[in-house]
């Protein structure tokens, strides 16, 4: 792994930019751009340009947060139609 490549992290399928590079303990790390997160080398794979997506960290979470709330829509709206109007009057 070298400062500039494209990797993807096998766990999580995280792409990045390799920004540094780091050896700690016989263990080579690199510190991807998409998180500023530091990854052990051996569970890095090369990743292609087309792969890397850079976006900010507050897109990032504006989106999965608006896809939570899609999905919580979804389920109340299941739950809602399952339920039949009754009342006494």
């Amino acid at each position: 792994m070298q400062v500039g490549e494209f990797a993807k992290y096998r766990v999580t399928g995280t792409v990045g930019k390799v920004l540094e590079v780091r050896e700690r303990d016989g263990v080579e790390w690199a510190l991807l751009d998409t998180y500023d997160l530091w990854y052990v080398t051996s569970l890095l794979d090369p990743a292609s340009e087309d792969e890397y997506k850079r976006t900010s960290y507050k897109e990032r979470t504006r989106k999965v947060v608006l896809g939570e709330m899609q999905g919580l829509t979804e389920e109340v709206v299941a739950d809602i139609s399952t339920v039949t109007p009754s009342g006494s009057g």
